[in-house]
């Protein structure tokens, strides 16, 4: 039987067993890159975020953070984004606007 992937979404987004909101923006740094995206699902081993943007410059980190200034912005402009929790070093809730527009 096919599964509705909204159900499993669902399932996916209701548990507690982590620190995250979904609903919320995050910035999130992995071994490797930056993120900035709304958190749609969080699975054991992913998290699933939509209207994602690749940070790959974020400038003074200090100033990103509190002002939402980034020096290059690559939106991924496609869908959903799945993050592999296992490459995340750290995780903090974005309150400024996502970034939309290629800088």
């Amino acid at each position: 039987m096919a599964r509705n992937s909204q159900a499993t979404r669902r399932r996916a987004t209701t548990t507690a067993e982590h620190p995250y909101h979904v609903g919320q923006a995050y910035f999130i740094r992995t071994v490797t890159m930056y993120y900035i995206g709304k958190l749609v699902a969080v699975y054991p081993q992913e998290l699933v975020l939509a209207d994602a943007a690749w940070i790959a410059d974020t400038g003074r980190f200090h100033q990103a953070m509190t002002t939402g200034t980034l020096a290059e912005i690559e939106p991924f402009g496609v869908g959903e984004v799945v993050i592999g929790r296992g490459a995340i070093v750290d995780a903090c809730v974005w309150s400024h606007p996502i970034p939309t527009i290629q800088k």
